[in-house]
């Protein structure tokens, strides 16, 4: 009974205004939010039309454009997605209007993508490397935007409309769900916007002093983790810059050469409709060279096996003392943020983050990206576990420092 009364229910119309308003008022612009005459790319699956709507309006308040992407929503009876990848040719998945895009990506200031899942399992059924193909096919246009953003010039952000399938996955009614993302967005706050920029700067904080460490490599130490991290030259940490809501994280993009260790991951990894557990990884010299997984490991081998899959794109830590995540829910945006008993460290398998560069990231071709250890490409998987780690910073000086421990920052 409680499933069904839960399948009704809506956010109260005041949670989504203000839930709106930290996306269009905070998150886009790096934590400024967007200036009149700013053109908005809404991406928002049908599931979410009432958020939908808050964020049109915001945008319009603040007297920015709106370029309305509004996605039919996957469920069983119309599966979407599936439909394009059962029917798709090779020439089909290498469609990409290059021309169009080139024009779009110059108008386009900001893009809002809001994560509705109504049927989690709709693309199980697909070859996954159809999936990967027709994503190697558009990773131009995905290089084009990341141009546009490291000239200061596009900002984006990434949001969770809570559905009964994701409720579901995460074995929650669809209230409590919810109540998960009204905490951790702060949206039961009087001024979200507000607290979200108070957490930040305290995040802030902490950022300066990790980069002021200068760390050579990071030691990862636990029962389920022997891993050694290669920072690299001219290398940041980022965090709180609004590019995921909420994100309490603090990350950088390695030099992958420099990953030589095993790792361990307790928490679910959910990839192409498919659920992949007891995810195992050894690297040599920066290259994941075994793999194993309890669920679907055929999978998880033809995601490494994608161009470039198998070299690390970021590492991350997550303080327990800030998020207010504290269930599992079945989505990355959110389970990469998990505080816990233990906060959570992560990596990304696939494309780095070109704002971890410490330089003038403008100035770079894609023979210094590669010169500097940046890895590139179509994917960025991130895998994370939940258990007790203690992580320490050999610097370049030659001293070592403890700086996560208790899943805490421990500097």
């Amino acid at each position: 009974m409680a499933n069904k009364k839960s399948s009704k229910y809506v956010p109260p119309k005041k949670i989504l205004e203000k839930y709106a308003d930290v996306l269009i008022n905070f998150a886009l612009g790096s934590g400024k939010g967007i200036k009149k005459g700013d053109v908005v790319q809404l991406s928002v699956q049908e599931a979410a039309k009432p958020l939908y709507i808050e964020l049109c309006k915001a945008v319009w308040k603040k007297g920015g454009h709106v370029r309305h992407q509004f996605i039919a929503t996957n469920d069983e009876d119309n599966r979407f997605e599936h439909h394009f990848y059962h029917y798709a040719e090779e020439h089909q998945l290498r469609f990409s209007p290059t021309k169009f895009m080139r024009e779009f990506v110059k108008l386009i200031d900001h893009n809002v993508h809001i994560l509705a899942n109504t049927d989690k399992k709709a693309l199980s059924s697909v070859d996954p490397k159809k999936i990967m193909r027709a994503g190697e096919y558009r990773k131009k246009i995905s290089e084009w935007f990341v141009e546009k953003e490291n000239k200061g010039k596009f900002t984006w952000t990434i949001g969770l409309y809570g559905t009964e399938a994701m409720a579901k996955e995460a074995g929650l009614t669809l209230e409590e769900y919810w109540q998960e993302i009204i905490n951790a967005c702060f949206l039961d706050q009087k001024n979200p916007v507000k607290k979200w920029k108070e957490v930040f700067k305290d995040l802030e904080r902490y950022r300066q002093r990790l980069n002021k460490l200068e760390i050579d490599r990071l030691h990862v130490l636990g029962k389920d983790v022997d891993l050694w991290v290669k920072i690299g030259e001219k290398r940041r940490w980022n965090g709180g810059s609004g590019r995921n809501i909420p994100s309490f994280e603090l990350f950088t993009s390695p030099d992958w050469r420099g990953t030589n260790g095993w790792i361990k991951f307790n928490q679910p990894l959910y990839r192409y409709g498919n659920l992949i557990t007891g995810i195992e990884l050894e690297f040599e010299n920066g290259v994941v060279v075994k793999s194993k997984a309890k669920k679907n490991e055929k999978l998880l081998k033809q995601m490494i096996a994608t161009k470039n899959a198998n070299k690390i794109g970021e590492f991350s830590m997550t303080d327990k003392r800030f998020s207010r995540i504290s269930k599992f829910m079945a989505e990355t945006l959110y389970d990469e943020n998990i505080g816990g008993p233990n906060g959570n460290s992560h990596l990304a398998l696939g494309n780095a983050y070109h704002d971890c560069f410490s330089g003038n990231s403008t100035k770079n071709t894609k023979t210094d990206w590669k010169r500097l250890g940046f890895n590139s490409s179509s994917v960025h998987t991130d895998i994370i576990t939940t258990t007790p780690r203690i992580i320490t910073a050999y610097l370049k000086n030659g001293k070592q420092k403890v700086i996560y421990r208790n899943g805490q920052y421990n500097f």
